[in-house]
């Protein structure tokens, strides 16, 4: 007999028990790739901002502690302000183990009547830096002039467009790539425009400064550690001699992230593992019970010449059939509903949260595709089995 179209046929006959599996298996599909999903991303978002940091160590002043914390300004996307003597740039400089530094300068713009939105704002040395630089080359080739300014993804307006910091009209000339990080919040400026837009701010009242010179200040020291130096020996060596400032180490910064991602991550893999394995063994009741109403439809098939190892196809084929249709369902859900709701998510879990790329993607999608086929093979393995050896004298009989 040809049973070539009879799964598909069988399938259409019955739209209810069909809707109903295809319903489970987009479960099981959202759950494995909406997860794994989250999961990458959160990985993504931590891999960028120890990308972003740039830096082995960060030096800032004592004060930093206790008025607007380093984390809050680079990892929460708080803004805030702290400043410390230009000197302790040589002095940092000086120590054994370091290679090379670069300042940088930190200005929030909370006053709403000053600024055209609150922002953090980020002023680093073109001459000395390695860490914004690099970030910006991506998207701004050219030298940074004047009131220009590169933004993260999130701040309003198109380069070409004007923007307000403390009264002095800045020009976005670029937007960066996404970091899925509180860096997608601030504006980039060389050490000319921070400079001014400081003075801005004093002639509008905000005392950042209080008394001091704009040109004798810095706010951090980005600090890149000689090959073959220990970069907690540096840090100990700093904070022991440069007195005011504090060193700490980037990667200190974010093993609390780090330590909240795997948190989270454990939690979303045994929910994926539990929501598997639950959606499987209904599975395997849904097609244990459907061979059984149906063992006089493949007695029938039987008495009409089908094979015993054709009616297991059947149903093996019915289950693939449903789980295809199922795992694109699901896919499609979670990827619709992540994609939605990332900046949720980020604010939710409170972590860096980046999108993988299209690659990623479509890889994350074909093993869920294949989770979800082994899923229905596996539930519909044992009805097969038991169809393959069923009785049909017996059953005709009992009819």
């Amino acid at each position: 007999m040809n049973l070539r179209q009879y799964p598909l046929n069988s399938l259409r006959r019955h739209m209810g028990r069909t809707v109903g599996l295809v319903c489970l298996v987009a479960l099981l599909s959202t759950a494995v790739y909406g997860g794994s999903l989250v999961i990458a991303s959160l990985r993504n978002g931590l891999a960028s901002l120890e990308a972003r940091m740039g830096a082995d160590i960060i030096v800032a002043p004592k004060s930093a502690a206790s008025t607007h914390d380093l984390e809050a300004i680079l990892l929460d996307g708080v803004p805030g302000y702290f400043y410390m003597d230009k000197a302790f740039v040589d002095k940092v400089a000086a120590r054994e183990g370091v290679q090379s530094v670069s300042p940088q300068y930190y200005l929030a713009s909370i006053k709403a009547g000053c600024c055209s939105m609150p922002v953090q704002i980020i002023g680093f040395d073109p001459r000395t830096d390695f860490t914004i630089q690099p970030w910006i080359d991506h998207s701004y080739a050219r030298e940074l002039g004047t009131r220009d300014v590169v933004v993260g993804c999130n701040i309003t307006g198109a380069p070409g467009s004007k923007i307000l910091f403390y009264g002095v009209e800045c020009t976005i000339v670029a937007k960066l790539d996404e970091t899925g990080t509180a860096l997608d919040n601030a504006a980039y400026c060389n050490v000319d425009t921070i400079k001014e837009l400081i003075r801005g701010s004093k002639d509008q009242g905000v005392a950042v400064l209080d008394d001091k010179d704009p040109e004798q200040i810095v706010s951090t020291i980005q600090v890149r550690v000689a090959e073959g130096h220990s970069i907690s020996s540096v840090v100990d060596d700093i904070n022991l001699y440069v007195r005011g400032a504090t060193a700490v180490r980037s990667k200190a910064m974010t093993s609390g992230v780090a330590d909240s991602m795997a948190g989270v991550s454990r939690v979303i893999g045994l929910l994926v593992v539990a929501v598997w394995l639950l959606a499987a063994a209904v599975l395997a009741v849904a097609f244990w019970v459907l061979g059984r109403q149906r063992t006089k439809e493949f007695a029938v098939l039987r008495v009409l010449g089908a094979r015993a190892s054709s009616l297991s196809g059947i149903l093996v084929t019915e289950s693939l059939m449903v789980s295809c249709a199922g795992a694109v369902l699901g896919i499609l859900l979670a990827a619709l509903v992540t994609v939605a709701f990332s900046n949720a998510l980020e604010e939710a879990l409170g972590l860096p949260f980046l999108l993988p790329d299209a690659g990623t993607l479509a890889m994350m999608a074909g093993a869920t595709v294949l989770v979800s086929l082994a899923a229905g093979m596996i539930s519909s393995a044992f009805a097969a089995r038991r169809i393959a050896k069923v009785d049909v004298s017996q059953i005709l009989r009992d009819e």
